[in-house]
């Protein structure tokens, strides 16, 4: 039997894991939710775009730095309710290593961007903590 249930807006978001010798890339929120904050690089997928280009436009937008799509590797989709204090948000996560740290310039909406080693991380933004977990898992 189906059960009626409430509609709810949902936004689709991309985020990306960039690693390299052993720090990640985070960037500093510019913006509510969460500002002054750190996060993984990410934002709305735009119409007709997918997560996996979003992702790739996002990460330069907000750092400068640019992954080819073809070295990015899905880590999951994280739809958890109430993961984003704005309502419904759907993310697609991708990661990616570098051989070696880039110098990122903070855009958009960061107000930075700065590579953290994995074993001194800032409290980070929304559920990225998990993302980061699971991304960096065996």
């Amino acid at each position: 039997m189906i059960t009626a249930t409430t509609e709810e807006t949902i936004c689709y978001t991309a985020d990306v894991v960039l690693l390299a010798a052993g720090h990640v890339l985070l960037i500093e929120r510019g913006w509510d939710p969460f500002k002054g904050r750190w996060a993984l690089p990410g934002g709305y997928v735009d119409a007709g775009e997918t997560s996996l280009a979003a992702s790739v436009r996002e990460l330069e937008e907000e750092t400068g730095i640019t992954v080819s799509a073809a070295d990015l590797r899905q880590v999951g989709a994280f739809d958890a309710p109430g993961r984003d204090p704005r309502g419904r948000f759907v993310s697609v996560a991708y990661t990616a290593t570098l051989p070696m740290p880039l110098r990122p310039t903070a855009g958009d909406d960061a107000t930075a961007a700065r590579w953290w080693p994995l074993t001194a991380l800032p409290d980070l933004a929304f559920d990225h903590a998990d993302i980061l977990a699971r991304a960096t898992a065996g």
